[in-house]
């Protein structure tokens, strides 16, 4: 049993009264942000000084009863959290883990964090029951799932498309599932999201295509459309919703697939995909972003941590899709439009993304070690699985250094290497 950090997030469906509170909430938390980011941006250029949350804190509550006075308006916790998050932002920031804060806007996703009173939790918080959050009062959740654990902290947030969402994370007991003894390997892609090394494979629902056709004729209306207009808030709304449809369908069908493969093996070996560089291809980029394969892999992360599953990522160049799964034979080229290719050294024939998954498996240590990929005769003259250099395990290949042109082992060769081998090049020419 491991004790882990749960986030539950419920849709609720606020009164008159609480929207224009929220409005009010919202806007005070995002002028404090704004300005205070201001203040430690000018501070530090014009005079090298440096601002944390205690100093801006002070700041909050001399505004409130001098300049600012409909500050107070607001709960006090949502400004008080506003400056701890633009702190935790400035050291992502420092830590090379974020990008400099941003101001932000109006028209982007609007939020304010509430702090729940655990003296009064009983009165506050019932599980599936009722919930109630400070200057609002109790809200209507529609409560989707039952939550365990007590709350701490709310937060509160709207959409671009007007709906409004409230979420928390409550500390909560998982138990982890029982053995299959089973492990695969999982090949990513775009005409199957996801196949196994077990041959089974998942579709692409392809759920921003679906809508594409609808989406693009509804943005052409809100281009139309006078800015500042009712007609154009409503509109943009309209998109809004079908941006929501779209990433909620997605993140529906990655949520079950990757809970269906932890369910099913005890590990399971992945790709280290550069999707970052995947989606500089203009003529996929649409596709890829739409398969979600960094949430795919995230997901698939942190529910093996919960439940007790290993992952494990294999070598990002290891040629997964141009070797033979059964006898290692290593295919020089291999274009994207090859979705099946027959083996010339021992005429098995393949399926490319199926082949995949069993390569990363058999790459992995998860799998049969001592596998002689990229060693048939075709590619490798003088081959013999005897000797020492064909012996190795594939996890020895991609981490030993090899000087000789003789396989690729894998990774990219460093500066140093290069110009290793070409002085013992000139030192052979020259003997």
């Amino acid at each position: 049993m491991v004790t882990r950090q749960r986030a539950y997030k419920f849709r609720f469906y606020p009164t008159a009264a609480q929207r224009h509170q929220l409005a009010v909430e919202f806007g005070n938390a995002r002028f404090v942000w704004n300005r205070c980011l201001d203040m430690r941006s000018t501070a530090y250029k014009e005079r090298q000084e440096k601002h944390n949350y205690v100093s801006l804190a002070r700041q909050v509550t001399v505004w409130k009863k001098t300049e600012f006075p409909w500050l107070a308006d607001s709960a006090a916790c949502c400004l008080t959290q506003a400056l701890i998050d633009q702190d935790k932002a400035f050291q992502n920031f420092f830590a090379k883990r974020g990008k400099y804060p941003r101001f932000k806007s109006k028209w982007d996703r609007q939020s304010v964090r509430y702090t729940l009173d655990q003296r009064h939790i009983q009165s506050t918080y019932g599980a599936g029951e009722f919930l109630k959050v400070p200057k609002l009062g109790f809200v209507k959740v529609r409560w989707s799932q039952m939550p365990a654990g007590i709350p701490k902290m709310a937060t509160v947030s709207k959409d671009a498309s007007g709906r409004y969402f409230v979420s928390f994370s409550c500390e909560v007991d998982i138990q982890p599932l029982p053995k299959t003894g089973t492990v695969i390997g999982v090949d990513l892609g775009i005409k199957d999201v996801a196949v196994t090394s077990d041959g089974e494979k998942t579709g692409n629902p392809r759920h921003l295509k679906r809508r594409l056709k609808h989406l693009k004729r509804q943005q052409r209306r809100l281009s139309r459309m006078k800015k500042g207009s009712n007609r154009r808030n409503r509109q943009r709304a309209k998109v809004a919703k079908i941006h929501a449809h779209i990433a909620a369908s997605r993140a529906d069908f990655l949520h079950k697939t990757t809970t269906a493969l932890i369910r099913q093996a005890d590990g399971i070996a992945i790709e280290d995909l550069h999707v970052k560089g995947m989606v500089k291809n203009h003529h996929l980029a649409g596709a890829i972003a739409d398969v979600g394969m960094g949430e795919f892999r995230r997901q698939l992360e942190y529910k093996a941590a919960w439940y007790g599953r290993e992952i494990e990522v294999i070598d990002r160049w290891a040629p997964s899709s141009k070797t033979c799964s059964e006898c290692g034979s290593y295919q020089e080229k291999m274009t994207l439009r090859v979705r099946e290719w027959t083996c010339p050294d021992c005429g098995t024939r393949h399926d490319r993304d199926e082949n995949a998954a069993k390569n990363i498996l058999k790459f992995s240590t998860l799998g049969n070690r001592g596998l002689k990929a990229r060693g048939a005769g075709k590619n490798l003259p003088g081959h013999d699985p005897d000797t020492r250099d064909e012996s190795r395990t594939d996890a020895e290949k991609f981490t030993e250094p090899m000087f000789e042109p003789t396989a690729w082992t894998g990774q990219r060769m460093s500066s140093s290497s290069m110009s290793f081998r070409r002085s013992q090049s000139c030192i052979r020419a020259a003997q």
